[in-house]
C-alpha cells in the first residue's frame, strides 16, 4: 500500500496528531520510533523545520513522534526505562530543542495537573504558580516510575538547555518532592547517576570534591594551597566538563584556606576567583588551566552563583589570572571575549583596565582591546588610558589598527564601511572616552612631537 501525500510545510513531512490520520502513516511514523530507537533513523537540519526519517525515508518532526510515544505510555506502571532511552535516542539524533516542549507539556499534563492542584501567581514574574498536592490524591495513586521521569526531564533541561532553564527544572523537582521527597534527595546526593562514581565523589590527601549533574554544582574542598593541591582541583575540573552529561552552565563553589583574590578592583570575592587566583602562583599549572578555560567558556552559559553585574562566563577567572601573566596568554583572551555576552556580560571591562594599565598599548595588546570594545555594549576607559597611549609606538600600533578593522568583523561586516567606521569609533571611545568625540580637543593637548600622529588617528 503507498502512502498518501506528504503534507506539513511545503510537503516535508507528515502530520500524525489529526484523528483521522491514515494507519499506514501511524504504522511507518513507529517504525520511525523504533528505527530512532534502533539507530537507523536519519534526521535533516538542512531546512526547516526539522524532520526524522525512518529507514524507508518517511519523513515526520521529531515533536509528533515524541508525542505520540509518549501518549500511549500507561501511567500506572510507567515504563520508565523505556521512556528514557526513547528521549535520550531522540535528543541525540535531533536535538534537545526540538523535543523539549513537547516533554514539558507532558509533565504539566500528567505530573502537575493531575497530582496537585495550582494557585494563583505570586506576581507578574513569577513563572509557575504556586502548587500544592490535591487534597483527594490518594498516594497509591501516584506512580513512582512517572515521577522519576519528571526527574529526568527536569535534569535534562538543566544538562541541555539553556542557563535560565533551571527554573523550570527546580519547578519539576518541587512538585516531586511534594510526594516523594526521598527521591529528590537522592538527586541532590548523587545527581542522576550518569557521572562516574569517582567523578560524582573524590577524597585525596590534598582535596574532597564532588560533582551534581542534576544541580548543575562543583564542589571543592582544598586541605592545602600547595601546586598538586590546585593541580588535583583543575584536573578535576576538568574531568567533570569532559562529561557530556554535565551541564555547561554551573556553580563551582571551592573553600580553601588561602583567601587569595586577583589583584583586580571590583571582582567578586567567590571561591571560584580564589582557586585561581591561588592556581596562577603556579606557572606549571598555567596549560591546564588554559585547557580548563577551553572547556568552561561557551556562548550563553554562565556561573550560576553569580549574578546581576558579576554575571560571568565559565572559565572567566581562569582565563583573567592568565591574561595578566604576558602575551602568551592574549589569543585566550581574545577567544574568551568573543565569547562574552555584550547584553549582560560586563566583568571583562574590570579586567581590561588592569591588562591595560600593566602593559600599555601595545602592538600585541591591542587586538586585546578590539575584542573587548566588542565584548560589551560599551568599554569605559580610565584616566591613565590617555597617557598610556600617548607614544609613538603605542599610536602606530593603532593605526596599524584601523588598516586591519575588516580582520575583527563577522565576515558579514567585514566589507561594511559603516560597520568598520562604528568600530573604530568604539575603540577610539575606549581610550578617549566622550573626548574622542571631538577629536580636535585630543589633539590640541596632544604632545608637539606625536600631534601629526593625533591627527592621523582622527582623520
Amino acid at each position: 500500500m503507498s502512502l498518501p501525500k506528504c503534507d506539513g510545510v511545503n510537503g516535508r513531512y507528515y502530520l500524525i496528531h489529526k484523528p483521522d490520520t491514515d494507519p499506514e502513516v501511524l504504522k511507518h511514523a513507529d517504525q520511525c520510533i523504533q528505527d530512532i530507537l534502533e539507530g537507523t533513523a536519519r534526521e535533516n537540519h538542512s531546512a526547516y523545520p526539522t524532520v526524522v526519517r525512518n529507514h524507508n525515508g518517511t519523513p515526520f518532526l521529531p515533536s509528533h513522534l515524541l508525542e505520540r510515544y509518549l501518549s500511549r505510555l500507561p501511567l500506572k506502571g510507567f515504563p520508565y526505562e523505556d521512556a528514557v532511552a526513547v528521549c535520550d535516542a531522540m535528543r541525540q539524533l535531533a536535538g534537545w530543542n526540538e523535543i523539549c516542549y513537547t516533554l514539558g507539556q507532558y509533565i504539566k499534563h500528567q505530573v502537575q495537573e493531575r497530582y496537585f492542584e495550582a494557585g494563583e501567581k505570586e506576581d507578574r514574574f513569577s513563572v509557575y504558580p504556586p502548587c500544592t498536592v490535591s487534597p483527594d490524591l490518594c498516594s497509591e495513586d501516584v506512580d513512582d516510575g512517572l515521577l522519576r521521569f519528571a526527574c529526568y526531564v527536569a535534569v535534562c533541561y538543566t544538562v541541555y538547555g539553556a542557563s535560565y532553564n533551571t527554573v523550570i527544572t527546580k519547578h519539576y523537582l518541587d512538585l516531586v518532592s511534594q510526594l516523594r521527597p526521598n527521591m529528590v534527595k537522592e538527586l541532590k546526593t548523587n545527581g542522576s547517576g550518569k557521572l562516574p562514581p569517582d567523578l560524582q565523589k573524590r577524597k585525596t590527601k590534598h582535596l574532597t570534591a564532588s560533582a551534581n549533574d542534576a544541580f548543575a554544582t562543583i564542589r571543592i574542598t582544598a586541605r592545602d594551597s600547595t601546586e598538586g593541591c590546585c593541580d588535583e582541583a583543575l584536573s578535576y575540573l576538568c574531568e567533570v566538563l569532559e562529561q557530556p552529561e554535565f551541564p555547561r552552565s554551573y556553580s563551582i563553589e571551592f573553600r580553601g584556606p588561602e583567601k587569595l583574590y586577583l589583584l583586580i578592583p571590583g571582582l567578586p570575592k567567590k571561591g571560584v576567583h580564589q582557586l585561581f587566583a591561588c592556581a596562577v602562583r603556579y606557572p606549571r599549572l598555567h596549560v591546564r588551566m588554559e585547557n580548563y578555560a577551553r572547556l568552561a567558556m561557551q556562548e550563553d552559559e554562565w556561573y550560576q552563583n553569580l549574578a546581576g553585574e558579576f554575571c560571568a562566563l565559565p572559565g572567566t577567572f581562569a582565563v583573567f589570572a592568565l591574561g595578566l601573566e604576558g602575551p602568551k596568554w592574549w589569543r585566550l583572551v581574545c577567544d574568551y571575549l568573543d565569547r562574552c555576552d555584550d547584553e549582560h556580560s560586563s566583568l571583562q571591562e574590570k579586567f581590561l583596565h588592569v591588562l591595560f594599565k600593566k602593559f600599555g598599548f601595545t602592538a600585541q595588546s591591542l587586538p586585546v582591546l578590539v575584542h573587548g570594545v566588542q565584548s560589551m555594549q560599551e568599554l569605559r576607559p580610565i584616566k591613565e588610558f590617555r597617557t598610556l597611549i600617548a607614544n609613538e609606538e603605542s599610536l602606530d600600533a593603532l593605526l596599524e589598527i584601523r588598516e586591519h578593522l575588516e580582520d575583527y568583523l563577522p565576515e558579514e561586516g567585514a566589507h561594511d564601511k559603516r560597520a568598520r567606521e562604528y568600530l573604530w569609533r568604539d575603540i577610539l571611545w575606549a581610550i578617549w572616552g566622550s573626548a574622542s568625540e571631538n577629536g580636535g580637543k585630543v589633539i590640541k593637548a596632544a604632545p608637539k612631537e606625536l600631534k601629526e600622529k593625533y591627527q592621523q588617528v582622527f582623520a
